[in-house]
Order: C-alpha cells, then sequence, then structure tokens
C-alpha cells in the first residue's frame, strides 16, 4: 500500500534534489562551480528567477527553452528531475520513515553516479564515499544486512574489483576498469552486504553485455578498446540485484 502524502513529499521532494543534482552532472565535469553564483542561462548569461527554476513545470511552460535568447534548455535537466521525483516518490510512499528517506538518497546517488559514468566514465569519490557513509548509517534502517555484513561487503566489494584491475593492468599494460567502480561496488556492499554482491555483479554484467550486443546490433563499431560504463549498469542492478539476493537467501532457508 503507497501512503499519498508521504508520497508527494518525496515527489517533491526528488524533483528539487534532481534539479541539483541535474545541475552538478552538467557542470562539474566541465570544472565549473555549482554552489557558488546563482544559476544563469547558459547562452545568454541571463540570471535566472524563481520562475525559471521549478523543476519540470519550467522547462515544460518554457518550451525547453530560455524565454530571453531561446537557447534550448539541457533536457538532461527534466529526466533528472522527474527520475529524482519518481524514486522520492516511491521510497516514502511505500516507506515514510527513515528506511524510506534512506531509499530515497540511495536512489538520488546512484542515478546521478550512473548518468555521470554513462556521460563522462566518471565516480568521483565525493559521490561514491558519502554513499558508502550512508549504508552504514541510514542503510541500517533501509536494509536489514547485519553491521558484520555491511563491512565484509564494503571491504569485499572495494577489494574484488581492484583485483581485477590491477590484474588487468599487468596483463595488458593499460587500466580497463577505473577504481571508481570498486569504490561503488564498496558502497554497495555498505548498503545490502556482502551476500547481494555476486547478484549485483551478475545483473550489471549481464546489462552490459546487452548494451554491447545492443550496439553491434545498431551497426556501431564494438572493439577490444571499447569503453563501457560498468558503474552505470552497478548502479542500475544494485536494488534487483539486493532483491534476488534476499529471494535466494530465503529459498535457502
Amino acid at each position: 500500500m503507497i501512503h499519498a502524502f508521504p508520497a508527494l513529499l518525496g515527489g517533491i521532494s526528488g524533483a528539487i534534489a534532481g534539479s541539483f543534482l541535474a545541475t552538478l552532472i552538467l557542470r562539474w565535469p566541465q570544472g565549473r562551480g555549482i554552489a557558488r553564483g546563482r544559476s544563469s542561462c547558459d547562452g545568454c548569461g541571463r540570471v535566472l528567477g524563481a520562475t525559471d527554476l521549478v523543476p519540470m513545470i519550467s522547462a515544460l511552460v518554457q518550451r525547453g527553452r530560455c524565454r530571453t535568447c531561446g537557447a534550448v534548455i539541457d533536457p538532461l535537466h527534466g529526466r533528472v528531475e522527474a527520475g529524482c521525483a519518481i524514486v522520492g516518490a516511491l521510497a516514502l510512499g511505500f516507506a515514510p520513515d527513515p528506511g524510506g528517506i534512506g531509499w530515497a538518497l540511495l536512489g538520488w546517488l546512484l542515478l546521478t553516479l550512473a548518468v555521470l559514468d554513462k556521460r563522462h566514465f566518471w565516480l568521483p569519490d565525493a559521490l561514491t564515499l558519502p554513499l558508502a557513509f550512508l549504508g552504514f548509517t541510514i542503510g541500517l534502517w533501509t536494509t536489514d544486512a547485519s553491521m558484520a555484513d555491511r563491512v565484509i561487503g564494503a571491504v569485499a566489494g572495494y577489494l574484488a574489483l581492484l583485483f581485477v584491475a590491477l590484474g588487468y593492468r599487468r596483463l595488458r599494460g593499460r587500466d580497463g576498469l577505473g577504481l571508481g567502480d570498486a569504490k561503488l561496488l564498496g558502497a554497495l556492499g555498505a548498503w545490502f552486504g556482502w551476500q547481494a554482491l555476486p547478484f549485483i555483479l551478475l545483473l550489471a554484467a549481464s546489462l552490459g553485455l546487452l548494451a554491447i550486443l545492443a550496439a553491434m546490433a545498431m551497426g556501431r563499431a564494438v572493439h577490444g578498446a571499447t569503453r563501457v560504463p560498468l558503474g552505470s549498469f552497478l548502479a542500475l542492478a544494485a536494488v534487483p540485484g539486493w532483491w534476488l539476493s534476499v529471494l535466494a537467501t530465503g529459498a535457502g532457508t
């Protein structure tokens, strides 16, 4: 049963969070500040007012363009705002408690990391490390993993992909896996415990393989040096992978 008022609050909070996170995704990789100064149009530099900054609604009213210069507003804004709104509404709608807040924070951070890795092959420590911290704190109200399982999961997740990265570098003489992926998997271990990691990895690898096959089917060149955003697939596989581990554990008892 979904609780309507908490879902509404979660949706509004998610849209607001998504507005900030979309700006972060667009500006951070370019070295542009996100905390200083007022928001402005990237086309003409006009400082945006309150009516220009209402998540999702402003872009719809303005038909996706700046009302001064007509420059196209990056559709990523609306997509991230809508995605975070959906995550917030579902999280607090189904769990109007600290656990629901945990699910919302987890979803917002994973969405941000997935988009950053897809666009820039970048999983910044400033997001993966707080994600791990939240797994050890509010994550206690969100998932049922014990603290011992979380610690083991964080260490095992990080070391597993670290060894893969080091082994690949030694064999091929070049980097094939970023340490951001290892830190993200460690952070997921802090949320879900070590038992979920094999399921998350398997599902992420399957999603990556499907993405490669889809690219080949569309005629895109795929070769040994083709880069794959593993972090994006880990983020997408996190919650389904955890549920699979729960179901498997339950079936084995």
